[in-house]
């Protein structure tokens, strides 16, 4: 299994390091740039809420569709034709729920047509996410990860030429970023049913009232999990935009430095989309997850700390690079966000280890407590500091959270991670900010060069460390051939 991860890992983190950053920083970035910090704050907070209530599409039945695939494949031909037709009704209710929130918050009719179009979207993004999870838990990882950058290659393909293709005079309008998107998503879309129908075979349906009962009771816990913390995750920018009186302006402020977790966060769930599938498989045959668990953890937060780390102390310089009219809030904001971050990527590893043992109550009270304490903080703080006080707000509700899933890991699965070796993390704890702070503020040497050393350097260091397991990792992956999934219900792809 861990060469089976390794190896789907490096072919995910290549296709998204070459078209997921581009995007973010390319395309995105250029977006609000074009529109307009205030315009593209306009569009942040509606896509905010139409996250926010997106789990109404999904009622948590792509998590639990993973698990249950990967741990019995012939679900799949059952479970295809009756989901299909529960999504189609969940995205009425959800297009209900969704307006109706618009009218509460007294949205223009500006808002209610974007808001509407953005409603199809995610409808468009929920099934996909659902095709790709049975493909994940046939461990058909290959497959799933050309389809998790099709969307958005198709995105920078449209984007682009309406951005820089000289294709239209006209000042570029934050609805054609919303347009581009459907457009996307429907050709991948398509591409996913095709793939999916195929591995299907023969349908075996069931009687959808008694499968649709089935799934409302088994996914409800993964849906009240997904629900709460894309809460406590997404919240923020609703507040702001609707708390202030320049809300439109902090929401596009926040979204800026935003932007830069979200990049990294599609990065640390690249770990959770082949993790999930692997322990679930591991735990139904009564295999320990230790090693798998250590080894993903360990390659994952020590490059998150590099990252956050020089993110944080060249966070200025950067912010001026990226937008236009960046001011100091811009960094303090990124550098908030980017400690949060570190909370992100751990409860992406203890998350996913619960949620593949089935420990949803514990999970859903951890989120709970977490979306409290998140508005809680939100309500405080964004009169008083705005952006800053949401990002705040948001560093605290992750780290806690994520100090608090590992605590659970330990004392439910009774994890252990190899032997303590305390030192080598200390030494790699205190260099790390301790070279970003140098190149950062003591020597004089252009942005770029000092930038890329503050990251080189803690690289090098860990792999002296050994903090990186750099020959585990080639002898995992010279152990022996490893085949694309390992179950097929009809053809391969």
């Amino acid at each position: 299994m861990k060469r089976k991860f390794l190896t789907n890992l490096l072919l995910l983190l290549f296709l998204n390091l070459l078209v997921k950053p581009f995007w973010i920083l390319g395309i995105d970035r250029s977006v609000q740039n074009a529109v307009g910090t205030e315009q593209y704050g306009f569009y942040f907070s509606l896509f905010s809420l139409s996250v926010l209530l997106n789990i109404v599409l999904d009622m948590g039945i792509t998590q639990y569709n993973t698990r249950a695939v990967a741990r019995d494949p012939g679900l799949l031909a059952q479970y295809l034709p009756g989901i299909a037709v529960l999504k189609l009704l969940l995205a009425m209710a959800y297009a209900c729920l969704c307006l109706g929130a618009g009218l509460l918050l007294g949205y223009n009719r500006a808002q209610f047509v974007m808001l509407g179009v953005l409603v199809f979207n995610q409808f468009l993004a929920s099934f996909l996410l659902y095709l790709r999870s049975n493909l994940a838990g046939l461990h058909l990882f290959r497959t799933d990860s050309i389809l998790s950058v099709t969307d958005r290659l198709i995105m920078i393909v449209v984007c682009g030429l309406l951005l820089w293709g000289g294709i239209t005079h006209r000042p570029f309008r934050i609805e054609w970023f919303v347009y581009a998107q459907t457009f996307s998503y429907l050709l991948t879309l398509g591409t996913a049913w095709l793939l999916v129908r195929r591995q299907a075979g023969k349908i075996r349906p069931v009687k959808e009232a008694a499968l649709w009962k089935g799934l409302f009771r088994k996914s409800l816990p993964f849906a009240l999990l997904v629900l709460l913390m894309a809460m406590y995750y997404r919240v923020d920018s609703v507040m702001l935009e609707r708390m202030l009186p320049d809300g439109k302006y902090q929401a596009g402020l926040y979204a800026q430095a935003f932007r830069l977790l979200d990049t990294l966060g599609m990065f640390a769930f690249l770990f959770a989309s082949l993790l999930l599938p692997i322990f679930s498989r591991m735990i139904r045959k009564g295999e320990r997850t230790d090693e798998l668990a250590g080894l993903a953890f360990r390659l994952l937060m020590v490059p998150s700390f590099i990252i956050s780390s020089a993110l944080i102390f060249f966070r200025e310089p950067l912010m001026d690079m990226l937008y236009r009219g960046s001011t100091a809030a811009s960094g303090m904001i990124l550098a908030i966000l980017m400690v949060a971050f570190l909370g992100v990527a751990a409860g992406y590893i203890f998350g996913t280890l619960l949620t593949a043992n089935g420990s949803l109550k514990v999970m859903n009270i951890l989120a709970f407590l977490a979306l409290a304490g998140n508005v809680i903080l939100n309500l405080f703080w964004i009169p008083r500091y705005g952006a800053t006080g949401s990002a705040l707000a948001s560093m605290i509700t992750q780290l806690t959270v994520s100090l608090l899933q590992f605590v659970v890991v330990c004392r439910i699965m009774h994890l252990k991670m190899g032997p303590a070796r305390w030192l080598p993390w200390v030494l790699f704890l205190v260099i790390t900010p301790a070279a970003g702070w140098i190149l950062s503020s003591v020597v004089a040497i252009p942005f770029w060069p000092a930038f890329a050393a503050s990251v080189a350097a803690p690289v090098l260091l860990s792999l002296i460390l050994r903090l990186i397991p750099f020959r585990e990792i080639l002898s995992i992956l010279q152990s022996g051939r490893d085949e694309e999934g390992g179950y097929h219900t009809a053809y391969p792809v």
